[in-house]
């Protein structure tokens, strides 16, 4: 399996310096900041990445599942919010709040659900962070 990379370059102190996120073959890149990241202001962070990588395995695992009990979906939309907080650690991601919806033709509810917390279990990226942050899963089908 290739191993995959990611570089962050930083200038300047923490709260008035900035720099850029970028992933090892440039498909994304971003600008973060103190701003960025504890306030609202623009840019990215690296939450916001784990955000994106949780959402995108668990979207591709949630397809997969989908497909091999016999229910191939049309499209499997997830969002995933990250949570950081101030623990006695330190700030801290605590919990992971996964919503997926998806449009998967002749499926039942309860299936859709079963099989979308096995793909949570499953994914690499679940397993990587559910030892340290609570995970949750709102799965819906497309009306």
């Amino acid at each position: 399996m290739p191993i995959r990379t990611a570089s962050a370059q930083w200038q300047g102190n923490l709260t008035e310096g900035s720099g850029t996120i970028r992933t090892g073959k440039g498909g994304l890149e971003g600008n973060y900041s103190f701003k960025s990241r504890f306030e609202e202001g623009e840019g990215t962070n690296p939450e916001e990445l784990i955000g994106a990588a949780h959402a995108g395995c668990f979207s591709m695992a949630f397809s997969k599942a989908l497909a091999e009990a016999g229910s191939p979906p049309t499209s499997v939309e997830t969002t995933a919010k990250v949570h950081l907080d101030k623990t006695d650690a330190g700030m801290t991601v605590t919990r992971i709040e996964l919503d997926t919806v998806g449009q998967v033709p002749g499926i039942d509810e309860a299936q859709f659900t079963k099989l979308a917390e096995t793909a949570k279990e499953n994914c690499p990226i679940s397993r990587l962070l559910a030892p340290g942050a609570q995970i949750s899963l709102t799965a819906r089908l497309a009306s």
